[in-house]
C-alpha cells in the first residue's frame, strides 16, 4: 500500500501496520466470497490473518467498515473500465470490436469483484447512502463514457438527434451490470457465457449506435 494510512483512532500506521490492515482486508474478500456477509465476525477475521480482535479494531470500526474500504478500493478498478470506451470508435468492424471488448471486460470485473459488489448491492437494496454512492461511483465511469460516445455519434449525424445520450447510457449500463451480477444464474440455467457475451455485445452496440453490427 502506498501514502499514509491511519488507524482508527488517527494514528499514522508503519510499513507493518499497514500489511496487516491489507491482511485483514484480503481475509475479509476471502470470506465473503465463501459466507453470506452478515455472518462473518470480527473474531473469524483476525483468526483468519493471524491476529487478534484487538488488532481489526484498531484499523476498522466493524466488519462494514472493512467492506467499505474494500468496496472503495474497488471503485478505483472500475474507473479502468472507461480505457475500454474513452476514445474508442463505434464505427464498422473497429466499433463491433469496441462492444464486445466492454462487455468483456465489464463481466471480467464482475466475476472478479463478485463477493463485495453482492454486498454493495445488499447494502444499496437496503437504503445504505454509503453503499448507494460506492456502487454509482463503480457505474458512472463507464456511464459517462457511453454517454460521451453517443453523444458524438449524434453530433456528426450518426444517431437520432432525439435520442438522449444519457438515458441510452445508463439504461446499457443497468443492463450490463444486472446480466454480470447474474452469471452464475445463467449458467445454471443452460445458458452458457459463450452465448450472453455477443447478445450482450449485440445490445450495446445498437443501443450506442442504432444500427446493425459490421462483423
Amino acid at each position: 500500500m502506498t501514502g499514509q494510512v491511519r488507524t482508527v483512532d488517527g494514528r499514522v500506521a508503519g510499513r507493518r501496520g499497514q500489511q496487516t490492515r491489507q491482511k485483514l482486508l484480503d481475509c475479509l474478500s476471502e470470506m465473503l466470497s465463501s459466507s453470506p456477509y452478515r455472518d462473518v465476525k470480527v473474531i473469524d477475521v483476525a483468526r483468519k490473518a493471524g491476529t487478534s480482535p484487538a488488532t481489526f479494531y484498531q484499523y476498522f470500526p466493524d466488519v462494514e467498515g472493512a467492506v467499505l474500504e474494500l468496496a472503495d478500493q474497488m471503485v478505483t478498478e472500475g474507473a479502468e473500465l472507461t480505457e475500454v470506451v474513452q476514445g474508442r470508435t463505434w464505427v464498422g468492424k473497429a466499433g463491433w470490436q469496441t462492444a464486445q471488448e466492454l462487455v468483456e471486460g465489464f463481466l471480467e470485473f464482475w466475476r472478479r469483484n463478485d463477493a463485495i459488489l453482492r454486498v454493495v448491492d445488499l447494502g444499496a437494496a437496503e437504503g445504505d447512502k454509503r453503499f448507494a454512492k460506492l456502487r454509482t461511483k463503480i457505474l458512472s465511469s463507464v456511464n459517462s463514457s457511453l454517454s460521451d460516445s453517443v453523444a458524438g455519434l449524434q453530433a456528426k449525424g450518426k444517431v437520432d438527434k432525439d435520442v438522449n445520450p444519457a438515458a441510452i447510457a445508463g439504461a446499457l449500463v443497468a443492463m450490463l451490470a444486472a446480466v454480470a451480477s447474474h452469471q452464475k444464474g445463467f449458467v445454471s440455467s443452460g445458458v452458457k457465457q459463450a452465448e450472453v457475451k455477443p447478445t450482450l455485445a449485440l445490445l450495446v452496440y445498437l443501443g450506442v449506435t442504432g444500427k446493425k453490427p459490421t462483423k
